[in-house]
């Protein structure tokens, strides 16, 4: 939000609001928030936020997808001041994606995209085990994208820190072996082991999480961190005639 930049009462379009994260403070903040996203059961979350905090008057909900037509479903072009997509750039069309927002966009536009591997892994920890992972580079293709479209785009890098928290030795070998696919499914028993030598107390065992639900008893003794590329740019697209 502090990235975005924002200038007082602009409206603003966030695309792939999810349950309203973003969107919600936003419009608490004086901003009409167009909060678009594919998923039915998300904007369900959201409505339920709206009427929470009484932002009926601030918060316009749409069901929209990255790959939609637009013009037919989409918000019409230049009808907000600033459009962004937070860490939900999630179409085979890239350039068309960023192409939608800039043509929504007066003033302003900006996505937030993985800098590093996928948010699913612990890069440290898959280092530590030997285990391969593929860092993602979709930042830099759009990056190189905006400048092919005349924009003269602008990347700040940041960290957000996670944390796993799990009940027992076996429960987190259970979750973190999800990472474990592409080839890397061998090393369960080297992950057990880093799991087993590397857990310790959690000391908020038992409060919310980050999604809702209890923290487990255990967690690992170092911070999982997801590097992000913020990337905003202004408009190239000329107003409709």
């Amino acid at each position: 939000m502090k990235l975005l930049a924002l200038e007082p009462d602009e409206s603003v379009l966030d695309m792939g609001c999810g349950a309203g994260s973003i969107a919600i403070p936003l419009a608490q903040a004086g901003h009409p928030v167009i909060a678009a996203d594919f998923s039915p059961a998300m904007l369900g979350t959201l409505d339920a936020g709206i009427e929470y905090y009484g932002l009926d008057d601030r918060i316009t909900p749409l069901e929209l997808a990255w790959d939609d037509d637009w013009d037919l479903v989409g918000p019409v072009a230049k009808a907000v001041d600033v459009a962004f997509a937070s860490r939900s750039v999630t179409t085979t069309n890239l350039k068309g994606a960023l192409v939608k927002l800039d043509r929504t966009a007066r003033r302003r536009c900006a996505v937030t995209m993985v800098a590093n591997s996928s948010p699913r892994y612990d890069l440290h920890l898959m280092n530590a085990i030997g285990a391969s992972v593929t860092c993602s580079n979709g930042f830099v293709y759009a990056f190189n994208i905006l400048i092919q479209m005349g924009a003269l785009p602008q990347v700040t890098y940041f960290e957000s820190p996670r944390r796993d928290t799990f009940d027992s030795l076996e429960a987190g070998v259970a979750d973190f072996s999800r990472m474990l696919e592409h080839g890397n499914e061998d090393k369960v028993d080297r992950l057990r082991d880093y799991i087993a030598q590397h857990m310790i107390e959690n000391p908020h065992a038992g409060e919310p999480g980050s999604k809702g639900v209890p923290q487990g008893r255990y967690m690992l003794d170092h911070v999982r961190k997801v590097r992000w590329a913020f990337i905003a740019w202004e408009p190239v697209s000329a107003p409709s005639s």
